[in-house]
């Protein structure tokens, strides 16, 4: 069985962060979120990937290549249109086996799929979809099911009252090639608004299972600093690199802290950094690797992605600074999302 991931998201919501790179690209604790689903897939047994991708898409495939690098195996399947997310599964189906996963590429989770591929195989539907469970239903597409956890229908952003549950589409399915007959080929189609109801029209058997983990969307601005948030907390439980020196502080090689600076607890730092003399950083702040920290500054609830550069006496809180950014000498920023330069190569 392989694993497609729908990576070829153009991020919208996330710009500028993502005006030169595909939405799943964009840095989570300082690694590539593809690369953390890759990995993470890697170790839950998945060794044969398909990526559908389309907005630079060049950039993932120049970074993993065909996959050695992970020890897995990786090709593409490339849209040269924008599809929709049943049009991408169609786009990728010549690669496909013959039951297969979909993973939703930007969405952050640690969904384990050994219980969500059991289910699937007992149910003997076409599709199952991985379910997770949200306080205000409100904002996304809600679905309703019967006594045996078949999908009955969807309700497009109830109000909270009238939600026929708390439970929505976590972007993730299992299903089998059959179901792909059920998508027109050569045009953008929605999974949700069009291939999912017509599979339940034709009782074709579309079930749900609720997964547990961590999950969110990183598609705003605000989610996306949450998820490192919560990734600092350990509340997500994704790896971090470096070394931790006391609790909630982590620290990559060769970086240097210059006496009379302050880490303030949690805090991720990543390789080859500087911090100078007199500076705070923390709590809630991330720095790439390469990243230099002038004198006396001063860096909360931030996220710099690699190669940036905080000049003396600068004051950085609740900012997003993508990469190779450089903030001049005593400037105060708050609450800033910038960036200028592409996506780094592996």
């Amino acid at each position: 069985m392989n694993a497609l991931l729908l990576a070829g998201g153009m991020g919208t919501r996330l710009r500028p962060l993502t005006d030169h790179m595909p939405k799943p690209m964009a840095l989570v604790g300082n690694r590539p979120w593809l690369e953390h689903l890759v990995l993470q897939l890697k170790n839950q047994g998945f060794s044969d990937f398909v990526m559908a991708v389309q907005y630079y898409s060049e950039q993932i495939r120049n970074y993993f290549g065909d996959g050695s690098k992970w020890g897995v195996r990786i090709r593409y399947a490339v849209e040269h249109t924008l599809r929709g997310t049943a049009g991408a599964i169609k786009n990728a189906e010549p690669y496909l086996d013959d039951r297969f996963v979909v993973v939703n590429a930007d969405i952050v989770q640690e969904a384990d799929l050994a219980d969500l591929l059991e289910f699937h195989r007992m149910r003997g539907g076409l599709v199952t979809i991985g379910l997770t469970e949200v306080e205000d239903p409100s904002h996304y597409g809600v679905i309703e099911q019967d006594g045996e956890d078949r999908i009955i229908r969807f309700v497009e952003k109830p109000r909270r009252d009238e939600a026929p549950s708390n439970r929505i589409n976590a972007g993730i399915y299992v299903m089998e090639k059959q179901s792909l007959q059920y998508i027109p080929d050569h045009r953008e189609v929605s999974i949700e608004r069009e291939t999912f109801p017509l599979l339940i029209k034709e009782n074709a058997g579309v079930y749900g299972k609720v997964i547990s983990g961590y999950w969110m969307d990183m598609g705003t601005k605000e989610r996306y600093r949450a998820i490192h948030w919560d990734l600092l907390n350990r509340v997500c439980r994704l790896p971090l690199d470096g070394e931790e020196r006391g609790s909630g502080i982590w620290i990559g090689d060769r970086s240097e802290i210059a006496p009379g600076a302050l880490l303030i607890p949690p805090v991720l730092i990543g390789n080859g950094c500087k911090i100078g003399e007199r500076s705070i950083v923390g709590p809630f702040a991330v720095l790439g690797d390469n990243c230099e920290i002038g004198k006396g500054v001063r860096c909360s609830e931030t996220i710099m992605w690699d190669n940036c550069t905080a000049h003396d006496a600068v004051h950085l809180n609740n900012c997003i600074l993508g990469y190779g950014l450089e903030v001049g000498s005593r400037q105060i920023m708050h609450e800033a999302v910038m960036n200028r330069m592409e996506a780094k190569e592996a």
